[in-house]
């Protein structure tokens, strides 16, 4: 069982009708969906601040052997 936390947000009724119409779930799957997209989307950021900067050296053709 996943641990929860009730909480209490004020938050603007036509984004939340919108963002429910666009998942299709209710107000709490809603929210989670967009914390775990807003989480992805950080590692991505934090990803994509490494380009350039980790060095990589491979050797295509003694891999495919």
């Amino acid at each position: 069982m996943v641990a929860t936390q009730k909480v209490t947000v004020n938050l603007p009724l036509e984004a939340l009708h919108r963002a429910c119409k666009l998942t299709g779930t209710g107000v709490t799957a809603t929210l989670v969906l967009a914390l775990e997209a807003l989480e992805r989307q950080s590692k991505q950021a934090a990803l994509r601040r490494l380009r350039g900067k980790v060095g990589f050296d491979l050797d295509a053709e003694r891999t495919r052997r």
